[in-house]
């Protein structure tokens, strides 16, 4: 049979960094009739890759060596009946295999490429026409591919990770917010503190019960929770005014500073169950922001309470 041929080498130090591996070391899984002489003399004469190449003979040894070692790149020659290495790569594949898989035989690229590609092989090259370079690289693409792909995984697992740590840290702040207006409420209590525990269960029925509880009429709960998407998207900067007239209406509805952090709680609470595996830090610090504005105004509302009713006062004496 035909070896590979060689192309013009070039030095090592030529090579750009990242793209083609200083050193490999790759299994090569053949028959007895085809040893891999012929491959290890093709490696040592190209000079831009060093390759460590170790042999098996069958596809007993190849799986007995890829369960006990570990390797960059697997070649698998295709010689049926003797070597089927399509059924080889389909059953490693099958079994959870993710080393780089290249495919080796003497049909031609247009015959098998695709064929090799649909049991999971990274590539196949045909011995009698492909050169080493090229074969260098189709196994160092193939070893970069995978790469790429745990590290895709690894990055994907770090993700969710944060995200759920994410959302636990929200629900704990918000217990943490619904635990400051309840206490804010003296030893007495909030008039929600039975309903504060059910909340995660069944949240609208809960909702609902706390809005009743602190007499906040819908129209002003719908409101707030709309200003609090609106704070997220936009920040504070762009919506001063709007704060000031959702603290007057909160002040005319005599609804106090805890009151207040209950229907925070609340209307944050949805917002964050609606963010799903989304990030919820940003709505959180957003959120936070919007409660101190709300609550600073609040405070001014209620300082300016008086001096308006004695100017009021004052107004209704002079008229009569």
């Amino acid at each position: 049979m035909a070896t590979l041929t060689n192309s013009t080498d070039r030095p090592l130090s030529a090579t750009p960094w990242g793209l083609l591996p200083l050193r490999m070391r790759v299994l090569y899984i053949t028959t007895p009739c085809r040893t891999g002489g012929w491959l290890a003399e093709a490696f040592a004469s190209d000079s831009a890759c060093q390759v460590r190449l170790e042999e098996a003979c069958g596809a007993a040894e190849g799986l007995t060596r890829l369960r006990d070692q570990t390797f960059d790149a697997v070649l698998v020659t295709h010689q049926p009946p003797a070597l089927d290495a399509l059924a080889i790569v389909d059953g490693l594949r099958a079994g959870g295999a993710e080393e780089p898989l290249v495919v080796l035989g003497g049909q031609s690229e247009q015959e098998l490429s695709a064929m090799a590609f649909e049991v999971g092989a990274d590539g196949y090259v045909c011995a009698h026409t492909a050169t080493t370079r090229t074969l260098l690289w189709i196994v160092a693409r193939a070893t970069e591919r995978h790469h790429l792909i745990r590290e895709n995984r690894r990055l994907l697992q770090t993700e969710r990770q944060r995200l759920e740590h994410e959302h636990h840290e929200a629900r704990r702040i918000l217990t943490e917010q619904r635990g400051v207006a309840r206490d804010a409420h003296g030893p007495g209590g909030s008039p929600t503190d039975e309903r504060d525990a059910p909340a995660a269960d069944s949240p609208e029925r809960c909702a609902g019960q706390a809005l009743d509880a602190l007499a906040v009429t819908e129209p002003l709960a719908t409101h707030y929770r709309q200003m609090l998407r609106a704070h997220v998207m936009m920040g504070a900067g762009n919506l001063s005014a709007e704060m000031a007239s959702l603290a007057s209406l909160l002040a005319e509805a005599g609804v106090t500073a805890p009151q207040t952090m209950h229907l925070h709680v609340q209307a944050l609470e949805e917002l964050v169950r609606g963010l799903g595996n989304r990030s919820a830090r940003h709505v959180m610090t957003r959120a936070d922001l919007l409660l101190v504005e709300v609550l600073v105004h609040l405070a001014e509302r209620f300082r300016l309470r008086p001096v308006e009713q004695a100017i009021r006062a004052a107004a209704c004496a002079s008229a009569v």
